[in-house]
């Protein structure tokens, strides 16, 4: 399918897209933003080998880096496995930070429910009910979806903001800490209610494992299971799903509820896990980036870890260089936004190619 002719030149599609230009698509958009970003270094008046230095290597110099940045991968690795798979299916959540919100907030009330009479069984409940809050509220733009046709795209969106206001006047509210000096933050958690550290000498804690077991079940759901394959196959060619009884709703039904349970899940890990406590602002926008995480990792569970430890030193290297040169943080937002035009430009250039005509044709 061809395009309007424009300067002699008609943007075509390409009848098949390329695997190797699939798979080189996320490195040369790194590459781009790299290259990218050391102009716009160069532009602020810094010295770009410096300052790529600060963001990229210095983080990973020292042990305690190398656990702040699997500390904030497993939060992105967590959210974007639930997100790849819905993505494959066409069923766009696009609320996860709301998702990851409500989780935090149904793990803290319970780490506050039972403060005081903590026991070994706190933990894993705090896991299981943050899991259970963030798939109730991704259920909600679910049912909106296959009941009304509501689209889920707004639905989830706009249930995050309700998800933040909420944690907001629960901090301030009801759940402030009295001896927090008016302070807008619950209690400090227990020692009960907080995830064990698993390295020495670093904040890296449980909840890495655990979002290495979301990859693997991740996998294990692309590639192994009937799901996974209806997934697919309702996402590629509707038609074709609905002749084969596959079902569309259940797709949708299943895919939301698996994001939002892995989303409320990483929020009760933060909460359990470097922070310890509620907040006003439990992340500092993981749901959001790991919309970047599934696609930079084309969908797959293995490609996702990759991008989500990429996305992860992007912000330990806005908080480095911040510190080293007095960058403004505001830096990761652009690394990020820049990464996100060069994969998707790439993605386009994989899909449809620009071919000159004559002058004869364009008339």
């Amino acid at each position: 399918m061809a395009g309007e002719a424009l300067f002699g030149v008609r943007l075509e599609r390409r009848p098949t897209p390329s695997r190797a230009m699939m798979l080189a698509t996320p490195p040369l958009a790194v590459l781009l933003t790299v290259m990218a970003g050391a102009v716009m270094f160069a532009a602020l008046g810094f010295d770009p080998s410096a300052a790529l230095k600060a963001y990229f290597i210095s983080p990973l110099t020292t042990l305690y880096g190398v656990g702040e940045l699997a500390v904030k991968a497993t939060p992105l690795a967590m959210i974007g496995i639930g997100l790849a798979l819905g993505f494959r299916g066409n069923v766009w959540n696009i609320g996860a930070e709301g998702q990851l919100t409500l989780g935090a907030i149904c793990a803290g009330g319970l780490a506050l429910a039972f403060y005081g009479d903590e026991g070994w069984w706190l933990l894993p409940l705090m896991m299981a009910g943050g899991a259970a809050g963030g798939l109730a509220y991704a259920a909600i733009p679910a049912f909106l979806c296959t009941r009304f046709n509501a689209n889920e795209i707004l639905t989830s969106l706009m249930l995050t903001y309700v998800a933040t206001l909420l944690l907001s006047y629960l901090v301030t509210g009801p759940w402030k800490d009295p001896d927090g000096f008016n302070f807008p933050e619950s209690r400090l958690f227990n020692d009960e209610a907080l995830l064990p550290v698993i390295l020495e000498g670093t904040r890296l804690h449980l909840g890495a494992p655990m979002a290495l077991a979301a990859v693997a079940v991740g996998w294990v759901i692309v590639a192994r299971t009937l799901i996974g394959f209806q997934i697919k196959v309702v996402g590629l060619t509707p038609i074709a799903a609905g002749y084969a009884g596959f079902s569309q709703a259940r797709a949708i039904w299943f895919t939301l509820l698996l994001s939002g349970g892995l989303a409320g899940l990483a929020g009760a890990i933060e909460v359990a896990g470097p922070i310890g406590q509620l907040q006003p602002s439990i992340s500092p926008g993981y749901g959001f980036t790991a919309i970047i995480v599934a696609f930079l990792g084309r969908l797959h569970p293995l490609g996702v870890l990759l991008a989500a430890l990429l996305m992860a030193l992007s912000y330990l290297g806005g908080e480095q260089a911040q510190i080293e040169l007095g960058l403004p943080l505001a830096v990761t937002g652009v690394f990020q936004g820049m990464l996100l035009f060069f994969l998707l430009a790439s993605d386009f250039l994989t899909h449809y190619r620009l071919r000159r005509v004559s002058p004869a044709a364009v008339g």
